[in-house]
């Protein structure tokens, strides 16, 4: 997770980023001090369940308002490879480290292989990480919702890569200008080891949409549905992390808890324990939430 110093609005993801509320910007040393307190305390909550959290403090300089969505620009993978995502916002591709292999190493992960794919960023091809890509890494299938930010051939290639099954689709909402392609997968699914968190009536095309139900429960796990209204309160951006005694928590906001109905949060407790943080700073200005936070380390540790 990356600590913000100048989180804020960022208008060059605003373009397609429908979740940011422009509007809601107020004086930029006030709305980072309310982004710093959300994420100090959801990492005081993900630490007391016993989830371990590497934090890392963003600079000063380059000013780099969405530093604080790392899932973006990173992937860290058990064969010990770490991949580098291309980025469409030219001031989002400052968020990549050029130290990140010291720090990882320094926190005792061992990093086999640095592997960085963003120079098609400079011709207009991206690829924004786990934020287009939902990676089920125990049936090594791959899901990727279509848009500017999610070019196919990339995700194939990266799937060749970690030998995962891709499966690609269209997803789209509501905006002033119709319905427009959502910018990120994980907007509106979330994959754990028992089941699918989906919102199917983003993917018009129905075809689609049967594919993706049956590829999901064909391998094994469960598809609970949320509606376009919970998407919009970030009802798809979970994820599922490791605590105290193997203990696995689906971990959300406050506003993706709230939004969830009584049958829907007896499902997902069937299985495991939700943890949730408020996150409306984070998520009115940067337009992304708990999962955009963390980037899940994968990676094997130093004996």
């Amino acid at each position: 997770m990356v600590r913000p110093i100048r989180f804020g609005m960022n208008a060059q993801t605003a373009v397609d980023n429908f979740y940011q509320q422009q509007d809601a910007a107020t004086d930029a040393a006030l709305d980072n001090a309310k982004a710093q307190a959300e994420f100090d305390a959801f990492v005081t909550k993900l630490r007391a369940a016993g989830v371990e959290v590497l934090v890392v403090q963003d600079d000063e300089q380059p000013h780099t308002p969405d530093s604080i969505f790392p899932n973006n620009w990173i992937s860290m993978h058990e064969d010990g490879c770490v991949v580098l995502y291309p980025m469409k916002a030219e001031n989002r591709r400052l968020e990549r480290r050029s130290d990140i292999k010291e720090v990882l190493t320094k926190a005792d992960f061992v990093i086999g292989e640095v592997l960085d794919i963003s120079d098609p960023e400079e011709h207009g091809t991206f690829l924004e990480g786990t934020g287009c890509i939902i990676f089920d890494h125990d049936q090594k299938i791959a899901y990727m919702a279509r848009s500017q930010r999610a070019d196919e051939h990339l995700f194939e290639e990266i799937c060749g890569r970690f030998e995962y099954q891709p499966v690609v689709f269209s997803a789209f909402q509501d905006t002033p200008e119709g319905r427009q392609p959502i910018y990120h997968t994980n907007v509106l699914m979330c994959m754990t080891d028992r089941y699918a968190v989906l919102c199917l009536d983003a993917i018009d095309d129905l075809a689609e949409r049967t594919m993706i139900t049956d590829t999901i429960r064909k391998s094994g796990k469960e598809v609970i549905e949320i509606s376009e209204a919970q998407k919009h309160q970030f009802g798809g951006n979970m994820l599922l992390v490791k605590g105290d005694g193997d203990a696995l928590h689906l971990v959300m906001s406050t506003s993706a808890f709230n939004c969830l109905t009584n049958a829907q949060k007896a499902q997902i407790e069937g299985y495991h324990k939700i943890l949730h943080s408020d996150l409306t700073t984070i998520e009115t200005l940067g337009g992304g939430s708990a999962r955009c936070m963390l980037a899940e380390i994968y990676l094997p540790k130093q004996p």
